[in-house]
């Protein structure tokens, strides 16, 4: 297929890039600068110059291609509600350029909008509309275009992690150094759900691949990591202590980050596994926080 990437030099999209290639996809990947249409053209792919706010340069690159795969996303936590209104207004120009047509359009969200009551893993076939996170407008928008006949489905994605980056946790690493400490929120037995960078690239070759309409999945390799261990494995790492903080410190010392750090956010991938035959097999978090990149 010929296969049009958003998102296609970040840190996902760089390495979706060759999976697709290798699977004997055509890719033409959107970048904004001149450095990444060099990287795509020496990984293979076709360049493609756009931005999130350009819509027009996003339907150009969705009307030539077979398929489409939506990973850009403004990482801009300090905007985050904006930048959430930002990725509804690209869903929707992506998808106006595909109606009336078969082709798929696999846009990505949260594992977080499919947590039904608390406490209960994350699934595949809960779509929570009244979750808090504003990541949820993306599935709003999706959904929008599947009532008018696109052919959408969902990657919803956990903390995605290598050696190098790690999600949100890499922010918690900016903010350790700054305060000289890595902290969790009381005990700690809040869980965050990870997957592997190797796993999620190729859980959504298969999404794409598969074109399945209305379909959800979890890029879940590791249902809930504690936000204790997470601490603890980073503090070893960045050679500083380990401390709790009460919940009421938590916005001094997080900044934005707060809305994050205490929530209990487990999630499970048993329904993709099964639709899609897809077994993760990269290592887990705490072993790539262990042998992080720190300096």
């Amino acid at each position: 297929m010929r296969i049009f990437l958003t998102g296609a030099t970040g840190f996902i999209g760089s390495a979706l890039v060759p999976e697709l290639i290798q699977a004997g996809h055509q890719v033409t990947g959107m970048t904004r600068s001149e450095a990444g249409a060099q990287a795509l053209r020496e990984a293979g792919a076709e360049p493609h110059h756009g931005t999130l706010e350009d819509v027009e340069s996003l339907k150009r690159g969705a009307a030539q291609a077979d398929a489409v795969i939506h990973l850009a996303f403004d990482h801009d936590f300090s905007r985050f509600v904006e930048n959430c209104e930002k990725d509804k207004r690209a869903i929707a120009a992506l998808g106006s350029v595909l109606m009336g047509s078969d082709r798929p359009l696999l846009i990505t969200s949260g594992t977080g909008v499919g947590i039904g009551e608390h406490g209960e893993l994350a699934r595949e076939d809960v779509f929570n509309t009244t979750h808090p996170n504003p990541r949820i407008g993306s599935e709003i928008a999706g959904n929008t275009l599947l009532d008018a006949g696109v052919n959408v489905s969902v990657m919803r994605l956990p903390q995605v992690h290598d050696t190098r980056k790690q999600g949100l946790i890499s922010v918690l690493v900016a903010i350790a150094r700054e305060k000289g400490a890595v902290a969790y929120v009381g005990e700690g037995r809040n869980r965050w759900p990870a997957g592997h960078l190797s796993d999620v690239v190729r859980l959504y070759r298969l999404a794409i691949e598969k074109a399945e309409r209305g379909a959800r999945y979890h890029a879940v390799g590791e249902e809930g990591v504690s936000s204790r261990d997470i601490a603890e494995s980073l503090g070893r790492g960045l050679k500083l202590p380990v401390v709790s903080i009460a919940p009421e410190q938590a916005q001094a010392h997080f900044g934005w980050m707060a809305m994050f750090v205490g929530m209990d956010m487990p999630a499970s991938s048993a329904l993709t596994q099964a639709r899609l035959g897809w077994r993760p097999t990269g290592p887990s978090l705490i072993s790539d926080l262990d042998q992080g990149r720190y300096q």
